[in-house]
């Protein structure tokens, strides 16, 4: 459990809230009408077993940056905060625009964050967690004042056309929070992380890395595209939620009856509709748009968030349930009492 301000013990000074939120993605829509002339696969298999029935692809020429840029100018205009006051940007994705250097040192350079530190973060669809619960130590213990994270990921970039289990349930996307201090009690009340990294087959990308670099050989063996192991993911996701869901309540104290909303990582809508049954969450009380934009990875959470803000879901005080799983395998929850 990652400390919050709250537990016995620790005198952190400040609390750490979302000031902003913002969200892109591309305007290119790939449906499920597109992929049955791509690869053999129908509308109804793709809705019956996931729940997406469109995504949207990032045009050729353009990177990661292209999207995370945008969404984060949104959340920054939303706060009423300059670039210049950010101390750190912290980019969580998996499909940076270049192996080195990092994509929030592109975005950094990019918008004139002159002040800030930089750097990215790896945790495939649990990268958002991740990524704002490291923010909220640096601003919990006073290092920063305003961190920036941004979510984003272009995954059409990676997956196989032709692999109808891999291509029909990623789309690209950015979001973006403008994390800033707080009085303590408010933002961010708790955060769980954990990993296991004995589940590295069933989802991974093989080839890119100092194992398998980039060869004529490695490119030809397709190892370059994501590989899924779709049964075991499923039944890792399953109790991977459950338990991220359980202990980041149990780190707020509060109960699964003081949750407004539970925004999930957006994988499977069997997925998600199976955690809140478990854990007695009413349909009501989801933010699902998987629909629209499939699995945008690091983007997911945040892109959910956002919708939820802009479609007057949220209020002030209300405790907004974060929770997502992903490639390593990772997993992790959060608990945010909306401040705004």
């Amino acid at each position: 459990m990652t400390p919050s301000n709250e537990e016995p013990g620790l005198r952190l000074p400040y609390g750490a809230a979302i000031r902003g939120v913002g969200a892109f993605v591309p305007p290119k829509v790939m449906t499920n009408r597109d992929l049955e002339r791509l690869v053999d696969t129908t509308d109804e298999w793709i809705v019956s077993r996931t729940g997406i029935r469109e995504r949207r692809i990032l045009e050729e020429g353009k990177a990661t940056s292209d999207m995370a840029i945008p969404a984060a100018w949104q959340a920054l205009d939303r706060a009423g905060i300059s670039p210049e006051t950010i101390g750190l940007v912290i980019v969580a994705t998996i499909t940076g625009d270049y192996v080195f250097p990092s994509t929030a040192c592109i975005v950094q350079n990019r918008m004139g964050m002159k002040n800030a530190a930089a750097f990215d973060l790896g945790a495939a669809c649990s990268g958002f967690i991740y990524a704002l619960s490291t923010a909220s130590q640096f601003v919990m213990t006073g290092a920063y004042e305003h961190v920036l994270v941004i979510g984003a990921d272009t995954n059409s970039r990676l997956v196989d056309w032709t692999d109808r289990g891999t291509c029909v349930i990623f789309g690209d996307g950015a979001s973006a929070v403008l994390l800033s201090r707080s009085e303590p009690g408010t933002g961010i009340l708790s955060s769980f992380l954990r990993a296991d990294g004995s589940g590295l087959k069933h989802l991974h990308q093989p080839g890119g890395g100092s194992l398998h670099p980039p060869t004529i050989d490695t490119v030809s063996a397709g190892l370059h595209h994501i590989k899924m192991e779709g049964q075991e993911t499923f039944k890792f996701a399953a109790r991977a939620m459950a338990e991220a869901c359980d202990q980041a309540i149990r780190g707020a104290r509060i109960s699964f009856e003081d949750v407004s909303l539970m925004i999930p990582h957006q994988a499977n809508i069997r997925i998600i509709h199976a955690a809140a049954k478990r854990m007695g969450i009413p349909e009501d009380k989801l933010v699902v748009n998987i629909d629209r934009y499939g699995n945008t990875v690091a983007a997911s959470i945040g892109l959910a968030l956002n919708e939820a803000l802009e479609g007057g879901r949220i209020s002030t005080n209300d405790h907004l349930l974060l929770v997502g799983f992903g490639a390593g395998l990772t997993w992790g929850g959060m608990i945010i009492k909306w401040s705004l």
